[in-house]
């Protein structure tokens, strides 16, 4: 597998303005208690590791990686950092990972994890070709853990501090070793928390060096309202400054980090992209059993009809189509748009192409093989079908099939008529 190493904008400076990553919140769930954390999601404005402005599925991801790759060119790593912890999360997390390699084989993939219950997948990662794993470690004496953790869940059971704590530390020293053993290039990442660890921070140094760690990045703690650390000050530059030069003697140091979102795209320090935000949250509302067909940007619905109830008109014949789609969560009509003049051969249908941009399916009652055939090149589902235009719309905007609902053609009666009445 021909994977560039150095085009991770994570582990090499150099690569960090050239090369972009993608985040893909698949794993709400956490296994730890951070009293600096306050599990908040959803707010737009904000950019550190937690928050998120929606959680997919496996297949949403997909959709929406799908969409980022068609806006971003310069995408070379998508991993998974929560907004809780991928291995919280094993199933989402392990089906996102083959979904990736299988589609994007090229494609670097990294983890960010506090190591708690990595360990039973280190195999699996390592078939999967993940190259990067990052590890957050707070601490390594439990005088200071058990300050910054609340409660540690394990096998289903949570664990008390004091127990929880000593638990952490022994399955991170292990996926340390275990990321190591395998040859993957391993990131430690450690919270600065003033008057908690920040005269820590060589002990925690001089440990992961002895377990190989590849680099070390010292992340600035960030005050969230409502988290038990919300009253301790953002550490200063000036501290930032003197727990790197302590740890720069143990291991190379990430001077350029962002505290990236779960679900952050595009270069490091690019400002959160509100468009791609909205593709995101759009992906979050479809259903895993419609995601094949579906476009998050051409969310309409194309409808040839007489009079606005039923699908009911030959598209060669109509003069315009009912435009419908979901506003406020409901289906409304949004508007009609006149077709392109008759006559124009292909170009008629390629221009209705273009104008139904927004739209992915298109209802008729019936159709050409050449609109069909030039309609369906570019990406339009075309049924045709006879009924309650709200019954249609209802079995698309739900994921159900329109079988029930397909154009039976009747053939000519014997007596010569056109199936429309004998006599």
């Amino acid at each position: 597998m021909a994977l560039n190493l150095e085009q991770h904008p994570c582990f090499n400076v150099k690569a960090k303005h050239k090369f972009g990553r993608v985040h893909l919140p698949v794993a709400p769930r956490c296994n730890i208690k951070c009293n600096f954390c306050n599990r908040k999601f959803d707010c737009v404005n904000e950019s550190r590791p937690g928050v998120s402005s929606g959680i997919l599925t496996p297949k949403q991801a997909m959709v929406y990686l799908g969409e980022v790759m068609k806006q971003k060119g310069n995408i070379s790593v998508v991993g998974i950092a929560g907004p809780g912890d991928p291995f919280a999360n094993p199933d989402e997390t392990m089906e996102t990972l083959q979904l990736v390699r299988e589609k994007y084989p090229e494609m670097m993939l990294c983890l960010a994890s506090n190591g708690l219950n990595i360990g039973p997948y280190l195999d699996e990662l390592k078939e999967l070709d993940v190259s990067h794993v990052t590890i957050t470690v707070n601490a390594v004496d439990p005088a200071v853990g058990e300050q910054i953790y609340a409660w540690v869940r394990a096998n289903k059971h949570v664990y008390h501090v004091k127990s929880g704590f000593k638990m952490l530390l022994e399955k991170q020293i292990e996926a340390v070793k275990g990321l190591k053993e395998r040859g993957i290039t391993t990131k430690i990442n450690t919270i600065i928390i003033p008057g908690i660890n920040d005269q820590h921070v060589e002990a925690v140094a001089k440990t992961i060096s002895d377990l190989g760690a590849d680099i070390h990045n010292c992340v600035a703690y960030y005050p969230n309202e409502g988290s038990a650390f919300e009253n301790i000050e953002e550490p200063s530059a000036d501290m930032m400054k003197a727990v790197r030069d302590v740890a720069g003697k143990y291991l190379p140091l990430m001077h350029h980090c962002t505290r990236c979102r779960a679900d952050a795209v595009g270069l490091l320090g690019e400002k959160p992209d509100k468009g791609l935000m909205k593709t995101l949250q759009a992906c979050e509302q479809i259903r895993d059993d419609v995601i094949p067909s579906l476009d998050v940007n051409r969310p309409n619905v194309a409808i040839a009809t007489l009079e606005g109830v039923l699908v009911n008109q030959h598209l060669g014949q109509a003069q315009r189509l009912a435009i419908y789609g979901k506003k406020n969560g409901n289906i409304h009509l949004l508007e009609t748009r006149e077709t392109p003049v008759e006559g124009t051969g292909a170009n008629r249908w390629q221009a209705l192409a273009h104008l139904l941009s927004d739209c992915s399916t298109i209802l008729v009652s019936g159709i050409g093989e050449t609109p069909k055939t030039i309609l369906s090149e570019y990406g339009f589902r075309i049924f045709e079908v006879e009924g309650l235009i709200d019954e249609a719309l209802s079995a698309i905007f739900s994921g159900h099939d329109l079988s029930h609902m397909k154009k039976h053609d009747i053939g000519p009666c014997k007596c010569g008529g056109n199936a429309i009445g004998c006599g």
